[in-house]
């Protein structure tokens, strides 16, 4: 069990330091964004989806990618 609960440790540490990469980047690698994709569960995608929607309605001209990767949980 406390295997378990250090993974899951882990999976939130690594999640909160790329969100913290992603919110505070201007225009964040797609790398980065795949990155955190593969790695997402269930619990992860609200706070996720909101770090985008943020980018999206800062921006003029929003990226057309970060536009795709929410419509993929819509």
């Amino acid at each position: 069990m406390p295997q378990e609960d250090d993974q899951q440790e882990l999976h939130h540490s690594i999640l909160a330091l790329l969100f913290e990469k992603v919110r505070g980047d201007m225009f964040p690698s797609a790398t980065v964004l795949d990155l955190i994709e593969q790695r997402l569960r269930p619990e992860d995608v609200q706070e996720y989806t909101q770090i985008l929607l943020e980018k999206v309605r800062s921006d003029t001209y929003p990226s057309f990618d970060h536009l795709r990767r929410l419509t993929q949980f819509a």
